[in-house]
């Protein structure tokens, strides 16, 4: 691993749990379920009657002409980039900005703008679409909307690898910066997938839930989706030491493997590469690890192999790791659950408290270990890992620890 060390100075978030990082976090120790019946009349057709939603998204200054550009997964994580930069006291100027970027990751694109472009073709009969329906769609665009509303003019761009997608850009963040191409990299993920066509279309795949979001538990019946986006501001501890930022945490590395099989069925090989390629990253030591965020979808077939990965890489340690799954309070958010994931990361080290994975009623002897059933557990945590196996079998493991001078 490279000798630049790179530190966490700012972290963003808004989803089903709250508006910003300090009331998702909150809302993560209490165990609040963030899942609600969905809001839109639009969706009342579908079979599926819950989701992680956002009620409303914050005013942040933005004019109508900026807006106006962007679909909805870019709002939100322009929201979240606007929080963590703002936490990290950073200031843009002529001579930083070119050493100032970001990555954002989604797993689909601008599904607002795709469903109003049907509408309007479709239903509506009409000619064309919205002349901004291209710039609204890409998968690029939130990374594009965060540079410009902060005037960020370093390696600018977007990733996408489905559930992956903001462990991925997390790592390329920390790429950039390592290769000395960057100082401060904005990095996480963002998704809005709650349109009809797109539920439409998770419904088909016969994974989501018929309610409640049960990770691990032996009673658990599939996903439910959110939205939302989260957002890390990552620098060199050089840069952050010498303007004398309050630094929240240490990154200390991310691993990544491809599973090379099936299209959606996960395999026990990739995700203990992952997490073992992590920790290799990480100069980290499997007894090292305390915490671990879980990619937890609440599917039998991914909960019973990611328990199983855990077990192979850390032995009989894994029974004495606290885990938790929190898509269990604020749903499966896609290209953003990595993100809104290392929110949780950050905040068990920094206060010492593994969040719960709430709605578990039943152990599953099929995956058998520690999942901090329901309520918080209070406990030292000096490192953690957060881990994201998507469809596609991409897979990414990304560790944080706790800052020591």
């Amino acid at each position: 691993m490279s000798a630049n060390r790179i530190v966490i100075t700012g972290i963003g978030g808004i989803c089903g749990l709250g508006n910003n990082a300090k009331d998702i976090w909150a809302a993560m120790k209490k165990g609040v379920d963030g899942v609600s019946v969905l809001s839109d009349p639009s969706l009342e057709q579908l079979k599926t009657k819950t989701a992680g939603q956002v009620s409303d998204i914050p005013d942040i200054g933005l004019k109508n002409n900026d807006t106006i550009t962007m679909d909805r997964f870019s709002r939100l994580a322009v929201n979240a980039a606007h929080e963590a930069f703002g936490q990290s006291g950073l200031a843009v100027n002529e001579e930083n900005s070119s050493r100032f970027g970001a990555v954002i990751g989604t797993a689909i694109c601008g599904a607002e703008a795709v469903e109003e472009g049907y509408q309007m073709l479709l239903v509506e009969g009409k000619k064309r679409t919205s002349v901004f329906t291209v710039p609204r769609i890409m998968p690029g665009a939130p990374a594009g909307q965060v540079s410009m509303v902060l005037g960020l003019q370093g390696p600018v761009f977007g990733v996408t690898s489905a559930c992956s997608s903001a462990n991925h850009a997390f790592i390329s963040a920390i790429d950039q910066i390592r290769s000395g191409r960057a100082d401060v990299m904005l990095a996480g993920g963002t998704e809005a997938p709650l349109t009809f066509g797109s539920l439409r279309a998770w419904e088909s795949l016969r994974v989501l839930s018929k309610g409640l979001c049960r990770p691990f538990s032996a009673n658990r019946d599939g996903l439910v989706l959110g939205e939302g986006a989260g957002v890390a501001v990552l620098e060199t501890l050089e840069h952050a030491t010498k303007r004398g930022a309050n630094i929240l945490c240490e990154v200390a590395g991310g691993g990544m493997s491809a599973d090379a099989g099936n299209i959606v069925a996960p395999t026990l090989d990739g995700p203990v590469r992952a997490i073992r390629a992590c920790l290799a990253d990480s100069d980290l030591n499997p007894e090292d690890i305390q915490y671990i965020n879980a990619h937890g979808t609440a599917t039998k077939a991914n909960d019973k192999t990611e328990s199983d990965a855990i077990r192979e890489v850390f032995g009989k340690m894994a029974e004495e790791i606290a885990i938790s799954s929190t898509k269990s309070m604020h749903g499966h958010c896609l290209g953003a659950s990595g993100a809104l994931e290392l929110i949780a990361c950050v905040n068990a080290i920094e206060e010492g408290i593994a969040p719960p994975t709430i709605n578990f009623d039943e152990a599953d002897p099929e995956c058998g270990l520690d999942y901090t059933a329901n309520v918080a557990n209070d406990r030292k945590i000096d490192a953690a890992i957060s881990n994201s196996f998507a469809f596609g079998g991409t897979n990414a493991v990304v560790a944080v620890k706790r800052f020591e001078a």
